[in-house]
């Protein structure tokens, strides 16, 4: 029997579940301060509702079977088929634009290495029914405001963005022919992880002339916006898409996220349905995998579900995001998830007597405080106090809470060392009822502990 999860599974125990829930929780909480909603679908799937957007070469990738009833199905590697199928089938009623978001579960059979699992957990943002670039600007920032949610800057991370009609408007204007685009995006796509020389090759093998060659990789390896607006503004083909860049870059930094985006031409996603602006989201140090992608696919819902109308999203894994937190040391101290209070034996144990010390944790939690007992009311009574309170500071309980021999019910924290220990006191009938004061009292003594405790340990929490 083996003793792990499947190559390229993962167990999540507390406390790797906390992170994955601190993430969860920026997720959610910014895709709604945006106004968006969430939705979910089911983790199977028809098995061609994704051989309809990929191909059937996408087969290789899935885990994919024949079902009891002899349908061939397949658990979902991605949600924007599910998303359009969704979107497709209310179209008519829904208002919009549409703006949804989901956490699914995603799964692909590939090889297992740094960033990439067969298994992951994605943050789905998408906007149906707006075609002005505004609504372009508005799912970047989601995606940058994440960043900042979970105490990312622009300096750990750089959104990299382009815009595919802008890129297809240069690429005309400078000699590349309508029929020598596709192969060009295929080299300018992969430009960053190849030699230099590898791409030349393939460019030229395109056709292109030696001297289109360099002016390609030129632009593709780098140019400010700045010097497109110089030589290309007024260009037939590409003057449109020009001033549309421009508004969007206008509109980033009106909503406060200018200054993490990086023109970068070479970004043009490889899936074949992005019809316009797109971007990746990486780290500034450029250690790790794309952070997120995603950008506008006008057409895909069409194709998939029957429904003509512009749309856009993005998609961002737990995997290289949790690396990325982990490295920069942003993830919360286990503290933060912490059980509040735990109670244990005092010197007044005996004359409260257990069904009062019942009582107490039934008023503590219904006043929200999170709270552990030993579940043994012989060992309660007659364990040592000392090593209650030991078994309690080991399971990372902020404070533990006993009644004392003058009638007092009195929190210590466990935060730090014991000696001289921050306690909190309340008088035994005020804590037995629940009263407020006593109880706001000790939220915010927990609160200061807690914050203390940050402090002296230099984490961001």
């Amino acid at each position: 029997m083996s003793s792990g999860a499947l190559p390229g599974f993962r167990d999540f125990y507390p406390d790797e579940l906390a992170r994955r829930a601190h993430i969860f929780r920026a997720w959610r909480a910014v895709a709604r301060k945006y106004a968006f909603v969430e939705y979910d679908g089911p983790p199977l799937e028809p098995l061609d509702l994704y051989t309809k957007k990929s191909g059937d070469e996408i087969v290789g990738q899935l885990y994919n079977f024949v079902d009891k009833g002899g349908r061939e199905v397949a658990l979902r590697p991605e949600m924007t088929p599910t998303f359009a199928r969704m979107v497709g089938a209310r179209a008519n009623a829904l208002r919009k634009p549409v703006k949804w978001f989901s956490i699914p579960q995603l799964f692909r059979y590939e090889r297992a290495q740094r960033g990439r699992l067969r298994e992951h957990y994605q943050l789905n943002v998408d906007i149906v029914g707006e075609q002005s670039e505004l609504a372009d600007a508005e799912l970047l920032c989601v995606a940058l405001e994440i960043m900042k949610e979970l105490g990312l800057t622009s300096a750990d991370v750089r959104a990299r963005v382009s815009d595919r009609r802008l890129l297809n408007g240069i690429l005309l204007t400078i000699g590349v022919t309508e029929t020598q685009v596709p192969a060009v995006y295929t080299v300018v796509d992969k430009i960053a992880r190849q030699p230099r020389e590898v791409s030349a090759g393939k460019l030229s093998d395109a056709g292109l002339s030696p001297a289109l060659v360099e002016r390609v990789l030129s632009l593709a390896s780098g140019v400010t916006f700045e010097a497109l607006q110089a030589e290309f503004g007024s260009a037939p083909a590409a003057a449109e898409h020009i001033a549309r860049f421009a508004q969007y870059r206008a509109h980033l930094d009106a909503l406060g996220f200018g200054g993490w985006v990086d023109l970068d031409l070479s970004i043009v996603r490889g899936l074949a349905y992005y019809t316009g602006i797109v971007f990746e989201l990486f780290d500034a140090k450029g250690e790790l995998r794309a952070i997120c992608g995603g950008g506008r696919y006008d057409n895909l819902l069409k194709a998939l579900g029957g429904t003509d109308l512009p749309a856009l999203g993005f998609g961002m894994g737990d995997v290289v995001l949790g690396e990325l937190l982990a490295d920069r040391g942003l993830f919360p101290a286990a503290s933060e998830d912490a059980v509040d209070l735990q109670l244990v034996a005092g010197n007044g144990a005996a004359a409260v007597g257990f069904t009062n010390a019942l009582k107490l944790v039934t008023a503590l939690r219904n006043a929200g405080f999170s709270v552990a007992h030993g579940l043994n009311a012989e060992r309660y009574m007659g364990q040592a106090t000392r090593n209650q309170v030991d078994g309690a500071k080991k399971a990372g309980v902020t404070a533990a809470m006993y009644f004392r021999e003058d009638g007092a019910t009195e929190a210590v924290s466990l935060l730090g060392s014991m000696k001289g220990a921050s306690t909190f006191a309340m008088d035994t009938a005020a804590a037995l009822a629940g009263e407020a004061t006593a109880m706001q009292g000790l939220r915010d003594w927990l609160h200061q502990q807690r914050h203390d405790a940050r402090l002296s340990s230099g984490t961001n929490g």
